[in-house]
């Protein structure tokens, strides 16, 4: 790619930062939950009816796909990805872009996300004259929620139209400093599933307990009996994750309930071992509680595939990371039991999902994502825009 391009991207990039900040504090102060992305939708339409960038909207009726067509449009198509959708958490950061949503909050970084591929469009759009091929800017909602916006927006056909033979897809990091950026190749982030256990007993007075059918004890060997079933079952080669994050039994001190309710996740990065598992947990739970005297009834909902980081794209994209950014500001990425809908386009097409630092320790912003302090250094949003610009301009070039 010719040096002067790259300055290009630079100049535009720092001449943008503002405007890309502003955007980033709107969205973050106007989060909506998933599915629920009719303000943003309309804002990032609005937004790109300013550019001059022809879009379609309506994809699982919040999701917007734009065009960016150089010259020789025809000759190849690169897609970037954002999503739009925010978290059901209270924000408890005092920041004057604080959300005014109450208890809805830009947990997860989407409204960084947004903002980046915004910029990332302004600065494509003034170069558009200066590469071949055309550059197709998904957003999409739901990525937060089953089945995921991106498996729905490839039903609907968002890949088509052009067809891209690439996608590109940043996300935030909070555990990297900003201006540094992490890749992957190959497995990356774990499968993703959603486990729903009702535990059937008979109630009673708490000091009766040989009268019951007690449900929480049954619950409480159930999670046991799981948690040993995944461990001595699984390969221990293949990350595994069982984790119960909800246990609703509703009696009280003297009061024993007549179901608990669980709900958790099961998590892995082999497909056959992941069917498997689900086998196995649902017979060992329907086998516990009859032992016991009771009953369940156990649903396990099948989220997102584990995620390929596609190898050759993979390493070019880590190459011009480190020739735009400078190979200190790179990083190798371990394996992550996190999951990502974006997992859904990488089955469809060679994909990278790529991670964004936006850390700044001397300032205190380190906090995890999903929680009501998270926030980002600012400063991020110039690394985001910048580095996924030149990937989408250096995929456009490579033969």
């Amino acid at each position: 790619m010719p040096q002067n391009l790259k300055d290009a991207v630079r100049q535009l990039t720092a001449e943008q930062h503002a405007e890309v900040v502003a955007i980033r504090r709107h969205l973050h102060a106007n989060p909506e939950l998933s599915y629920q992305e009719h303000q943003t939708s309309a804002y990032v339409a609005r937004q790109l009816e300013q550019m001059g960038i022809p879009f379609r909207k309506g994809y699982v009726k919040t999701g917007i796909v734009g065009l960016i067509e150089g010259c020789n449009p025809k000759s190849k198509t690169v897609a970037l990805r954002a999503d739009l959708d925010a978290l059901p958490i209270r924000e408890e950061n005092e920041v004057p872009y604080r959300s005014r949503n109450e208890g809805v909050m830009h947990a997860c970084g989407h409204d960084v996300h947004t903002a980046s591929l915004l910029g990332t469009a302004m600065v494509l759009n003034r170069l558009k004259k200066q590469f071949s091929g055309t550059v197709k800017l998904i957003f999409q909602p739901g990525e937060e929620r089953l089945p995921g916006g991106a498996s729905l927006m490839i039903k609907e056909g968002a890949l088509q139209n052009p067809t891209p033979e690439r996608i590109f897809g940043q996300h935030v990091f909070p555990e990297l400093e900003t201006g540094k950026v992490g890749f992957r190749s190959g497995i990356y982030m774990a499968s993703c599933d959603e486990i729903y256990v009702t535990v059937h007993g008979k109630g009673g007075h708490g000091a009766l307990p040989h009268k019951t059918i007690d449900p929480v004890l049954m619950a409480s060997h159930i999670i046991v009996a799981l948690q040993q079933l995944v461990s001595r079952n699984a390969n221990p080669e293949t990350p595994t994750v069982l984790s119960f994050g909800r246990i609703v039994g509703n009696g009280s001190t003297n009061v024993i309930p007549n179901e608990v309710k669980l709900e958790g996740t099961f998590r892995t990065f082999d497909e056959t071992w992941r069917s498997e598992a689900h086998a196995k947990m649902k017979a060992m739970a329907e086998q516990m509680a009859e032992s016991m005297g009771g009953s369940c009834t156990f649903r396990i909902e099948r989220g997102y595939p584990f995620l390929i980081n596609h190898p050759a794209t993979t390493a070019r994209a880590k190459a011009q990371a480190q020739a735009f950014l400078g190979a200190e500001n790179v990083v190798d990425l371990g394996l992550r039991m996190t999951a990502e809908d974006f997992a859904y386009y990488a089955q469809q097409m060679p994909a990278c999902f790529y991670r964004l630092g936006v850390a700044n320790k001397a300032r205190g912003i380190t906090h995890p994502v999903h929680t009501s302090e998270f926030d980002i250094d600012e400063k991020a949003l110039e690394t985001g825009v910048g580095l996924m610009a030149w990937l989408a301009l250096s995929e456009l070039e490579n033969k």
